[in-house]
């Protein structure tokens, strides 16, 4: 089942965005907006995709003003097509107005990012390759951002460092003093000093690493910007002795071909760091002024 976003994480991030955006007031709601006027609007898709962020999108109006109606018209995970109503919102207006560009900011985000998920995990589809987000998210956005992968059927990598051991080249020149320590030395001392239920993964740029980090005993290897040929030939090497990860450059393109090689998860950084925002929008009516 989807894990939802809690409350006190939307409304923490939710009431940031309002004060960003209107740190002392919508100054133009009030200049040009009587306090009596009312409206409704729909939120209405510009083009296809798959729904996220609609809690987010609904707090949003509901923090700038308690009294705004939201209904929402499709669930978070759902596919839905150009022209159809997301959601409805209706109240006083100059809230509404207020609350209306943080409101769609998110949606459309977190949209895109469902949205562009769905058609990675499409085209890996009849495999058994996870795809699976990057900490490239943006900062402060990390917890809606991976509900949004989520919604569009792919999976979480660890979502902080706190999470899990990822030793990656950097880490492993270190660790090595530039290759004049044993790798496989160094990565069974660093495991053991570890607690058992910790993961351990670590990335390798070249085919002749595989078995040194291999007898180390790790959970995780990630082969990264390996060739297609060289993804293949790096599973039939580890052989279900640890998940195999490809990472790097993965795209729409490639991404169909990098899974059918059998490895386990595929990370794909672009899912967050590279996404286009969906195009929605909000058609307003105005129900009274009196």
């Amino acid at each position: 089942m989807l894990a939802e976003l809690s409350a006190d994480n939307i409304e923490r991030v939710v009431r940031m965005a309002l004060l960003e955006d209107a740190p002392w007031g919508d100054l133009t709601s009030q200049a040009l907006i009587p306090a009596s006027a009312r409206m409704s609007a729909d939120l209405v898709a510009r083009e296809p995709g798959v729904f996220s962020g609609g809690q987010v999108f609904a707090a949003a109006m509901s923090i700038a003003d308690p009294n705004t109606r939201v209904e929402l018209l499709k669930e978070d995970s759902e596919k839905f097509a150009k022209g159809d109503v997301l959601a409805t919102v209706s109240g006083a207006a100059r809230p509404v107005l207020q609350a209306e560009r943080v409101a769609l900011n998110f949606v459309q985000r977190l949209s895109g990012i469902a949205t562009l998920t769905a058609r990675f995990v499409a085209a890996a589809a009849g495999t058994k390759a996870r795809i699976v987000d990057t900490r490239k998210t943006t900062p402060g956005l990390r917890l809606f951002e991976r509900y949004a992968v989520r919604c569009g059927g792919g999976h979480n990598h660890r979502f902080s460092l706190s999470d899990a051991v990822l030793a990656k080249d950097n880490h492993l020149a270190v660790l090595t003093q530039n290759g004049s320590r044993d790798l496989t030395e160094a990565l069974r001392e660093a495991r053991a000093s570890l607690p058992h239920t910790t993961h351990f993964e670590v990335e390798v740029d070249r085919p002749d690493q595989i078995e040194a980090v291999l007898a180390a005993g790790v959970d995780t290897i990630m082969l990264d910007n390996f060739t297609v040929e060289q993804l293949r030939a790096g599973v039939q090497q580890v052989a279900g002795r640890a998940l195999v990860e490809a990472s790097g450059s993965v795209s729409l393109e490639t991404v169909g071909e990098i899974a059918r090689t059998g490895v386990d998860i595929i990370s794909v950084g672009a899912l967050t760091h590279s996404v286009r925002s969906l195009d929605l929008g909000l058609d307003f009516r105005v129900d009274a002024v009196l």
